[in-house]
């Protein structure tokens, strides 16, 4: 089904930086817990994020990504996630992140 353009813009999606990567071994598929930094108008958020086969915790400290804000909140375990990290899926669930190609700020917009 098709969106329409005014449906997608309704999707805010922003630039932010990995300040903290924690294990999540509550996980019930492979994770880690995210503390991201969306600027100020933004702040900081928190995301569970099924990563860990492409990437370890020291290649994500500082690392800009791609997320969307503005989803509703979900309860994950014990862990509240509050955005949505964007990467694309492999064929096994292999997640590359989405990211820019330069440092930029955090909390721009993605249009």
């Amino acid at each position: 089904m098709d969106l329409t353009w005014n449906e997608f813009e309704r999707t805010d999606m922003r630039i932010g930086t990995i300040i903290e990567i924690n294990d999540f071994p509550e996980a019930r598929k492979p994770a880690y817990q995210l503390t991201i930094d969306f600027g100020s108008e933004i702040g900081i958020r928190k995301s569970s994020a099924q990563i860990t086969k492409r990437y370890q915790k020291e290649d994500l400290f500082n690392r800009q990504i791609v997320a969307v804000v503005n989803f509703p909140k979900k309860q994950i375990g014990k862990f509240m996630s509050e955005c949505l990290v964007l990467g694309a899926v492999g064929k096994e669930d292999d997640v590359i992140l989405l990211a820019p190609d330069f440092k930029i700020a955090n909390g721009l917009r993605i249009g």
